[in-house]
């Protein structure tokens, strides 16, 4: 079953990647999940704005992935998040929140999957998370969590 990508499947992929799969992997875990589209001629046309997409987001080598450390470990990130009156929040931050906490920050653009938060964050105060910008270059963000 010849199929296209439309997010990052761990050993298959990248997303707007054309690969050819098993019909049951492909048509009862890849399409029902979202992960990847059938592929026809007019699909075929999505695949170059999803690798569009791709390249606007990705770091382009390890001298810009660098650059990028450089600018997210100089960055101060302040998170508000709800939380009780012993400084226990209500849930735990995300790698989506860290995301968006660096945005209004002023930073780069991040991507979600490349943020690994060690243990899970779920009180306030200054924690560190990991960001995984190349596969030879990762940085350490400081990651101030503030209750509204």
């Amino acid at each position: 079953m010849k199929l296209i990508l439309a997010q990052e499947v761990e050993g298959l992929g990248n997303p707007g990647d054309i690969v050819e799969v098993k019909d049951g992997y492909g048509r009862n875990y890849l399409v029902p999940r979202g992960l990847a589209i059938g592929w026809t001629r007019g699909a075929e046309k999505q695949i170059t704005s999803i690798k569009r997409a791709r390249d606007a987001r990705a770091i382009q080598g390890k001298e810009h992935a660098s650059k990028v450390k450089n600018q997210l470990e100089q960055l101060g990130v302040t998170l508000d998040v709800k939380a009780g009156d012993t400084g226990r929040l209500f849930g735990s931050v995300t790698p989506a929140d860290v995301a968006g906490a660096i945005k209004s920050a002023g930073g780069p653009l991040v991507e979600k999957r490349a943020i690994t938060i060690g243990s899970p964050i779920k009180t306030t105060g200054k924690h560190q998370v990991s960001i995984q910008l190349h596969p030879e270059v990762a940085a350490t963000v400081r990651l101030d969590v503030v209750a509204v």
